[in-house]
């Protein structure tokens, strides 16, 4: 087991493994973003082009849900993403409120170099671990990933 970078706050002792998540979440970030950068996108972009390469045409609605992220959040990954020619953007035939994305055929071309990119991150992650450890750990993440998901919300008035 790796040891422990001694920085670790001492309050990071009530929850060790949620401060082993952190810090795992920062630096596979961190990197991704490195990657990302030399393709000229945003994190989170990439995701975006990989459920519109999986799915053109969706809404921007189905995307904020595949995503789980907020309105505006969406709304500026689009945005910054139809200046750089990756997608465009048009009102639905059926609803003029609900706007439809489509990849650009520069957008549609990112599909070879995001894979790539993906494979690196994954290489890079995974390069101390061996094949059953990579799965365990796959498999671990999206339990905790679903506990955290599923979790009871507290009533309104509680504490």
């Amino acid at each position: 087991m790796p040891t422990p970078d001694p920085r670790i706050p001492t309050t990071a002792d009530a929850g060790p493994m949620s401060y082993a998540i952190f810090q795992l979440a920062r630096a596979h970030r961190a990197y991704a973003a490195t990657l990302l950068r030399e393709m000229d996108l945003h994190p989170g972009q990439e995701l975006l082009l990989m459920h519109l390469l999986d799915r053109d045409g969706q809404s921007q609605s189905e995307l904020l849900e595949c995503l789980g992220v907020d309105h505006s959040t969406i709304s500026k990954a689009l945005r910054r993403m139809q200046d750089a020619g990756l997608v465009m953007r048009e009102p639905a035939a059926h609803d003029r409120r609900v706007m439809v994305v489509h990849l650009t055929d520069k957008g549609r071309a990112m599909r070879e170099p995001i894979a790539a990119l993906w494979q690196a991150l994954e290489e890079a992650s995974a390069r101390n671990l061996s094949e059953q450890q990579a799965e365990s750990f796959v498999r671990t993440a999206y339990a905790i990933t679903e506990a955290i998901s599923s979790r009871a919300l507290p009533e309104e008035g509680s504490p």
